[in-house]
């Protein structure tokens, strides 16, 4: 099953409920405010559904697209009476979507629900999304173990996406939260799963989106430090986007082959296929990896 881990699709009733709002994160017309970043000018073609359903399936080729509320928008952290309708907004709209999409779930942040979350995994969400800035010390991985405990239950995967920028200074480009908080929110995010996440946590399946903005390479100055070199999790995996051969060749080289699976993040990004030098390479991120993270989520 060729397979994208990582898409965003906006319903139309979300994007309507997110027109309804008067402070950020909020759209005027097809114009995004967040906090963080300077307004960004939405494609509508971009989540035209019978648009993105076509391209899924006949340009990139897929057997499963999994989209899911992208976390930068911060709606996860607004008070639960704006946060749910959001979510819930969001949960209807994309399990109603035609194949080859499938769903991340999301969870309001501020009191997690775990309850609410097994109800909505039941519904046939792959597993949950969670911003990096959620997870990013032991207090974090402590505040969602609720969650968590569910994905662990359920037999179903994290997804780890970068979270909300924070407000960038005057003149700042406008590529950069996706290269200096986003890569730094996942770095932070990794190392706290492997301080303190995976002990809590020994059977969680989780994905880092944008190979966890390259933490793994900074293995030899955390041995240089005392952190220890560690085996490789085979229930941590990498998702490729806005990265191509350079990145995903020396990650392989860090982490091995096995825990890379290909996502895209479209629309903000376009697939890219890593030159590996070999068609099972291919067949790897895009098939056989992506099965065994999301192992059981798709039944």
């Amino acid at each position: 099953m060729s397979t994208d881990v990582h898409q965003h699709l906006w319903p139309e009733a979300f994007a309507d409920l997110l027109r309804a709002r008067t402070t950020a994160p909020r759209l005027d017309g097809w114009t995004l405010h967040l906090p963080g970043e300077q307004p960004y000018e939405v494609n509508p073609d971009d989540h035209d559904i019978a648009a993105r359903t076509k391209l899924a399936r006949d340009g990139d080729g897929l057997d499963l697209a999994l989209v899911s509320l992208s976390s930068p928008l911060g709606i996860e952290y607004l008070p639960p009476a704006e946060s749910e309708p959001l979510i819930e907004a969001f949960h209807d709209g994309a399990l109603a979507l035609p194949a080859p999409f499938g769903v991340w779930a999301s969870a309001p942040l501020l009191n997690p629900g775990p309850e609410a979350l097994a109800r909505t995994l039941d519904r046939g969400c792959v597993g949950l999304q969670l911003p990096a800035t959620a997870l990013a010390d032991e207090a974090g991985w402590i505040h969602c173990a609720p969650l968590l405990d569910v994905l662990v239950r359920a037999g179903k995967p994290l997804f780890v996406h970068p979270g909300a920028a924070p407000p960038a200074p005057p003149g700042t480009p406008p590529w950069w939260p996706a290269l200096v908080p986003y890569v730094h929110q996942l770095h932070a995010s990794w190392y706290a799963f492997r301080a303190f996440g995976r002990t809590r946590h020994p059977r969680l399946r989780v994905c880092f989106a944008a190979l966890a903005g390259l933490a793994p390479l900074h293995s030899e100055r955390l041995a240089a430090r005392g952190g220890g070199r560690g085996e490789i999790d085979f229930d941590v995996f990498y998702e490729t986007s806005s990265y191509g051969t350079r990145a995903v060749d020396t990650l392989v080289r860090t982490t091995g082959i096995d825990v890379i699976v290909s996502g895209s993040d479209r629309p903000y990004a376009l697939p890219t296929t890593p030159d590996l030098g070999a068609e099972a390479a291919l067949h790897a991120l895009r098939t056989t990896n992506p099965s065994r993270l999301l192992k059981g989520a798709t039944s």
